[in-house]
């Protein structure tokens, strides 16, 4: 029952930090299926990641996100470049980072999950299959598990 009153008393806050317009609908439209009461904030590089999670200029004021969703692969400062500075934030370790990207390779995954990246998603190329991984992700995120909460958020 505890779970039930965390999962139904706010909407999900994700961020989206992603450069490519492409994945961004596709995305969305799997939010969208999905059914997830969710507020999507999306920012098209790291360095704009960390501003935001950092409430630096034009994000003062925006709320933490409960999950961020990270490329890897994206100008100026990378995904690699902002998992390690969370990791590094003492403030922002707890926040939950899942890394959807195209990058497959085992030790590119290995790399991720040593700082502390919370789960791995590979991008498929096929649409239904990623709506599909999109489903599966909120439905595990938003419904089985219980996020950490810092400051009685």
């Amino acid at each position: 029952m505890k779970h039930e009153q965390l999962k139904n008393a706010r909407v999900a806050r994700i961020l989206l930090v992603e450069d490519n317009e492409d994945d961004v609908e596709l995305l969305r439209q799997g939010f969208n299926l999905a059914k997830l009461a969710m507020d999507l904030h999306r920012v098209e590089n790291g360095v704009e990641c960390m501003a935001f999670l950092r409430k630096q200029g034009k994000y003062a004021g925006k709320p933490p996100p409960d999950l961020i969703l990270l490329d890897l692969n994206m100008p100026i400062m990378g995904g690699r470049a902002v998992l390690a500075a969370i990791a590094a934030a003492a403030e922002l370790r707890h926040l939950p980072v899942v890394i959807l990207t195209t990058s497959a390779g085992e030790q590119g995954i290995l790399a991720m999950y040593k700082p502390r990246c919370s789960s791995y998603l590979v991008k498929p190329v096929d649409f239904a299959q990623f709506l599909r991984v999109v489903r599966t992700m909120t439905d595990y995120w938003f419904t089985a598990v219980v996020p950490p909460v810092k400051g009685g958020e």
